[in-house]
């Protein structure tokens, strides 16, 4: 009886954990992010949505959280999962005006 017990509680506890780990949105309108900075946790991730009405180009260079999304086109989303601690420069690659500070903590 106890393995029946067991097995249910080691789910909800893993169902739980990943309850908890934010994902927070980035959007891109405007030829422009929609904050200038953000934080989060190792391990969390950032959707960078392109709710604007041309292409983006979404990238990274910062040692250790590098990523480049390619061409985003209008109304695409994709997200970034920040594994390093520290701070991270985001770009456009297409739109050079396009700036984020990604502040990453453990």
């Amino acid at each position: 009886m106890k393995q029946y017990v067991v097995l249910p509680a080691v789910i909800l506890i893993g169902l739980m954990s990943g309850a908890f780990v934010a994902k927070q949105t980035v959007g891109q309108r405007g030829r422009a992010f929609s904050r200038d900075s953000i934080a989060v946790k190792t391990g969390e991730s950032i959707a960078f949505l392109n709710d604007d009405t041309v292409p983006h180009n979404i990238a990274s260079i910062s040692k250790g959280n590098e990523f480049n999304l390619g061409s985003q086109p209008p109304g695409a989303s994709t997200e970034v999962v920040f594994t390093e601690a520290g701070e991270v420069q985001v770009f456009c690659a297409i739109h050079p005006r396009m700036k984020l500070t990604v502040t990453v903590s453990d």
